[in-house]
C-alpha cells in the first residue's frame, strides 16, 4: 500500500479531524485528492514527514511506519468512539510485533476482542476462625467483562468461582460459578450515570457496612464531579444471616426491598467525607430466640471520613440502625493506616490498625473480612468491641500479600463469652 492511501484510510477512520489544517509538506499540493486527509493527520500528530519536509506519498508504506501511525492513534484512543476504537484495536493486533519493537505497551489491547475487554483477579486464602469453626483454605477467581455497546452505553459482568481446598466445605461454595455482576450503564454526560441490573454498591467509608464485594439488584443513578458525588438507588441488597450457629436468629436482606441515597466528596483534594441513608420495606419476618417478629421498616444511616496526614490515613465510620428489635443499635470503627500498596510497584506496602465497637444486632451484613471472624457472631448476639490489624505488600508486579489479625475481643453483654482472636493470610493476583 502506498503511504498516501494509508493516510487517506486513517483519516476516514477518524472522520472528524481538524477541518482547516495547514499543509506542512512540500510535495503535497492543495490540488491533490488526499491533500486534506494528509494535512488533517499531520495536524493531529498522527503522521510525520521526512527531515527534508516531504511526505513521499507515492512510496510504499512499511509495516514499521504503519505501526508508528497505529501507536499515535492508540495514544489518542480515549478521544474516539466505540467503532473507531475497535478499528484501532484491529490495527494494533495486526502490528503487535512492530509496536513491541517501538516499546508501545499493548497489554490491555491483548485482552480485547472487538469492543469487549477482560480483567480479573485470583485469591488464595487461609483463615483461622477461632471457636466459630474450623480453619479454612480456599481459592477464588473473578473475571470482569466490559462490552462497549455504543458511545453512551456499556454492559459489565463478573464471573466468580470458588474452591474449598481443605475439604471442610464451610466457607466457600466449592466448585460453584456464579455471575455476581451483570448490569448496563448509561452515561448521557460525563457527570451522570444510570445503572440497571446486578451491581456493586458501597455505602460506608471503610467498607464495614455494605461494601463493594456484595451486590445490589436494582436501579441506581449517580451524579459526580472531581470533588463531589450524590447517588440513589432502589432494589435489594445481598446479605443476611440464616440461622447463625444455631442461635435461632434468621433473616435474609435480599428478601427486602430497599432504597438508599448517598453523597460524598473531598475537601481541598485531601479529606474524603461520605454519608448515606438506607431504608428497608416491611416485606417479611425476622426470627430471634425462636420468636417471629414482623419487621417494621429498617432504617440505617451513617457518616464516614478519611483524612490523610503525611504518609498516614486516619479513617472511620459511624452507623446507626433502627427497627423493632435492634433498639437503635450503633456501630463504629476508627483507625490509622500507613503507606499504600501499589501492585505496579513491587515493595510498596501498607500497615494499619482499627478499633471496632458494635452494639447487639447492629451488624446486618457488609465487609467480608468481618464475616470470617468470631466477632461477627459476638456482635450480632451480644455486641462486641475488638481490634483489627492488617498489613499488605506488593511482593511482585500485580501480586499482593495480605495478612490480618482480629484480637482483644470483648463481648458487651453481661455474661457473654468474649470472641476469640482470629487471623487470615492471602495472596491476591491481578490481571
Amino acid at each position: 500500500m502506498k503511504k498516501i492511501l494509508a493516510a487517506a484510510a486513517a483519516a476516514a477512520l477518524l472522520s472528524g479531524a481538524s477541518a482547516y489544517a495547514a499543509n506542512p509538506f512540500a510535495d503535497v499540493s492543495s490540488s491533490d485528492w488526499a491533500y486534506q486527509a494528509v494535512a488533517d493527520l499531520s495536524d493531529e500528530g498522527i503522521v510525520e514527514g521526512y527531515p527534508d519536509g516531504t511526505f513521499r506519498g507515492q512510496t510504499a508504506i512499511t509495516r514499521y511506519e504503519m505501526a508508528q501511525i497505529t501507536a499515535r492513534l492508540m495514544a489518542k484512543e480515549d478521544q474516539y468512539n466505540a467503532e473507531q476504537r475497535a478499528a484501532i484495536d484491529k490495527l494494533a493486533a495486526e502490528y503487535a510485533d512492530e509496536l513491541d519493537s517501538l516499546g508501545v505497551r499493548v497489554t490491555n489491547l491483548e485482552k480485547k476482542v472487538g469492543n469487549i475487554s477482560w480483567s480479573g483477579d485470583a485469591r488464595m486464602q487461609y483463615q483461622d476462625h477461632g471457636d466459630f469453626g474450623e480453619d479454612s483454605y480456599g481459592a477464588r477467581l473473578r473475571l470482569n467483562l466490559m462490552a462497549q455497546v455504543n458511545d453512551k452505553v456499556t454492559v459489565e459482568g463478573r464471573l466468580v468461582t470458588e474452591a474449598d481446598l481443605k475439604g471442610n466445605d464451610a466457607y466457600t461454595d466449592d466448585e460453584s460459578t456464579t455471575m455476581d455482576r451483570i448490569h448496563a450503564i448509561y452515561a448521557p454526560t460525563d457527570n451522570f450515570t444510570f445503572d440497571l441490573g446486578r451491581m456493586g454498591v458501597g455505602l460506608s467509608q471503610t467498607g464495614i457496612f455494605m461494601d463493594e464485594d456484595g451486590y445490589f439488584d436494582g436501579v441506581a443513578a449517580t451524579y459526580g464531579t472531581d470533588t463531589f458525588y450524590i447517588g440513589a438507588g432502589y432494589g435489594r441488597f445481598d446479605g443476611g444471616v440464616e440461622d447463625l450457629d444455631g442461635t435461632g436468629l434468621t433473616y435474609n436482606l435480599h428478601d427486602y426491598d430497599a432504597w438508599f441515597v448517598k453523597a460524598g466528596g473531598s475537601i481541598a483534594d485531601a479529606v474524603d467525607l461520605s454519608a448515606f441513608y438506607l431504608k428497608y420495606a416491611s416485606s417479611g419476618d425476622f426470627t430471634y430466640d425462636s420468636t417471629t417478629l414482623h419487621a417494621d421498616d429498617v432504617k440505617v444511616w451513617g457518616v464516614g471520613a478519611a483524612i490523610p496526614v503525611g504518609d498516614f490515613v486516619i479513617d472511620g465510620d459511624y452507623i446507626k440502625h433502627a427497627d423493632d428489635f435492634t433498639d437503635d443499635a450503633a456501630m463504629w470503627t476508627a483507625g490509622v493506616t500507613y503507606g499504600e500498596v501499589d501492585t505496579a510497584e513491587p515493595g510498596t506496602f501498607s500497615i494499619g490498625v482499627h478499633y471496632a465497637d458494635a452494639d447487639e444486632r447492629a451488624y446486618l451484613g457488609g465487609n467480608s473480612a468481618w464475616d470470617m471472624t468470631d466477632q461477627l457472631e459476638a456482635s450480632i448476639l451480644s455486641g462486641a468491641k475488638f481490634w483489627m490489624a492488617k498489613a499488605g505488600v506488593a511482593v511482585m508486579e500485580n501480586v499482593e500479600l495480605d495478612a490480618y489479625y482480629y484480637f482483644g475481643g470483648d463481648a458487651k453483654a453481661s455474661g457473654a463469652e468474649d470472641p476469640d482472636d482470629t487471623f487470615g493470610i492471602e495472596l491476591n493476583y491481578f490481571f
